[in-house]
């Protein structure tokens, strides 16, 4: 069993607006030392894959296929393997 923690964000040359606010909102709070806010989508799912490289080709795929805009957003995750509680 895998579990992969797979975060999505907009591509560098996409604007993010909700980050644009969340930065114009710490500076308000008197943050200034934040330069810049990215804010995006975090997934955590569950794999019983055979292996780490089935495992890896799932996650690409359907990561590609459904979790993101491939017009306007990229990913990246992390894989471990993780025990299986028994019955």
């Amino acid at each position: 069993m895998y579990l992969a923690k797979i975060y999505v964000t907009y591509k560098p040359s996409i604007l993010d607006p909700q980050g644009e606010v969340i930065k114009s909102a710490l500076h308000r709070l008197n943050y200034k030392n934040v330069e810049s806010v990215m804010q995006g989508k975090y997934f955590e799912i569950k794999l019983d894959a055979e292996n780490l490289i089935t495992a890896k080709q799932e996650v690409e795929a359907f990561s590609d296929e459904l979790l993101i805009n491939v017009n306007m957003e990229t990913f990246t995750y992390e894989l471990s393997e993780i025990a299986v509680v028994g019955d």
